[in-house]
């Protein structure tokens, strides 16, 4: 009976971990695609990253609190994430078959990305790290990759890994998926109908971004030049110096926001099962 309400208690408090973690994740999205639309608009904002977006809230009112606030959310999802890495919460049977390999590893992989943008929070709330900027690191990397016996493959591979996950992203807009982790029954049809969009709109806004940081990578290893390297804010950039530029950002802006908003929904929806 203990063990049972042990159980329950676990499961209760990764749950919450979890909401929290979609909700701080959305933020993040939304504060990049929000910046990033004021830039195709024309009026100010910014191209910037995920840590761009965590020096953006700490130089709001009370930032160093919200940001605190999203920190801890943040390790939320981290937790959530490792938990899908070794449970198996979506319940798709713990085989031990190449996609459930991937699946897991993917996750793994997700919660130390995001463990990376936890730490820089708490660094900036601290005052230990003024910057946010994440495109110095990302080059730096590269450069010890390039420096490395066959380091061009290894940066090219890198990129092209990362462009076969933005075409996922596509996959995943285009299946809509996402749909069948949630709780439906508990949505008005409006609601699922925006949900259902808004998760598509912001899955392939997500896959231009990666398909373009993965061409930007395999670039830096066919020229051996870190400089090329460039994350999401660098991606976004580069978008505004092409044709009809403003409203290719803007679209782009519109799809991260999105997904922002496509957390939230997760947060809400989300079957959540430990």
């Amino acid at each position: 009976m203990s063990q049972t309400r042990n159980a329950g208690n676990e499961s209760s408090w990764i749950e919450k971990l979890a909401i929290f973690g979609y909700i701080a994740k959305g933020i993040v999205y939304a504060i990049v695609g929000l910046l990033a639309l004021q830039v195709a608009l024309g009026n100010g904002g910014k191209t910037t990253d995920t840590k761009g977006a965590l020096s953006t809230i700490a130089a709001q009112p009370f930032g160093q609190f919200m940001l605190a606030v999203v920190a801890l959310g943040l390790i939320g999802y981290v937790v959530w994430r490792f938990v899908q890495a070794i449970q198996d919460p979506d319940q798709r049977g713990k085989s031990n078959d190449a996609d459930d390999i991937v699946r897991r590893i993917g996750y793994g992989i997700s919660g130390l990305i995001y463990a990376s943008l936890a730490f820089t929070a708490i660094q900036i709330v601290v005052k230990a790290n003024q910057s946010a900027s994440g495109g110095t690191t990302k080059q730096t990397w590269t450069a010890r990759l390039l420096a490395q016996p066959f380091g061009q493959w290894l940066v090219g591979i890198i990129g092209a890994i990362i462009i076969g996950y933005g075409f996922y992203q596509f996959y995943k807009a285009y299946k809509a998926k996402f749909r069948k982790k949630m709780k439906l029954h508990e949505m008005s049809n409006t609601e699922e109908t925006w949900a259902t969009r808004a998760g598509r709109l912001g899955l392939a806004a997500r896959g231009v971004v990666f398909v373009m940081i993965g061409f930007f990578a395999i670039q830096a290893g066919l020229q051996y030049d870190s400089s090329e390297v460039r994350g999401l804010d660098g991606a976004l950039e580069t978008l505004t110096r092409q044709p009809y530029g403003a409203w290719l950002l803007g679209i782009v802006a519109i799809g991260l926001i999105a997904y922002g908003i496509h957390m939230f929904a997760q947060a809400q929806y989300r079957r959540i099962r430990v």
